[in-house]
């Protein structure tokens, strides 16, 4: 499903339940968050739509947690995803070296958490993904887990932004 042609807080508002699931859907891979913020509508404005993102996220169990994971590619592995690409994209063209050591150390965080390292990476370089990385991999469990809840949301604000803003005629998000 192509993501209809609409612009702002008004015409997210007006689209169809499932529409907007879909759109939701895409910047965060759980379907429960997606339909929990699709039924929220309508909202004022675009900080509303954020800040109750953010609450929802907050909300969610550990189950739906990993579902929304499962949408995210590791840290230097190519995505089919536009938004991961683009999040990424610090990445592309990183040392062999810096891109072993992010796929070992990817490996090593996978194995203490089980879970994918997430990071707003915002496009920034990959030497900095690992060494934040390489610091979070000292916390225990239960701080990561909120660590990686915090980046979510962070993600998740950057493309609810990104949908709500204008693009032009067949561009993807």
């Amino acid at each position: 499903m192509r993501r209809p042609n609409w612009r702002g807080i008004d015409s997210f508002n007006d689209l169809t339940q499932a529409q907007a699931v879909h759109s939701l859907y895409e910047c965060c891979s759980s379907r429960i968050w997606a339909i929990r913020v699709a039924a929220a509508r309508p909202f004022p404005d675009a900080e509303s739509l954020l800040d109750e993102a953010d609450l929802i996220l907050a909300e969610l169990t550990d189950t739906d947690l990993d579902e929304a994971l499962e949408g995210h590619p590791r840290i230097g592995e190519r995505s089919t995803s536009v938004a991961s690409t683009r999040e990424q994209s610090g990445v592309v063209g990183a040392d062999a070296d810096v891109l072993r050591e992010l796929r070992v150390s990817n490996a090593e965080y996978e194995n203490r958490f089980g879970h994918v390292y997430l990071v707003f990476a915002d496009g920034r370089p990959a030497e900095v993904l690992l060494d934040i990385l390489r610091q979070r991999l000292h916390n225990d469990p239960e701080t990561e887990r909120r660590v990686m809840r915090g980046e979510l949301a962070k993600i998740n604000r950057s493309r609810l932004t990104r949908m709500l803003s204008p693009v032009s005629e067949g561009s993807l998000q």
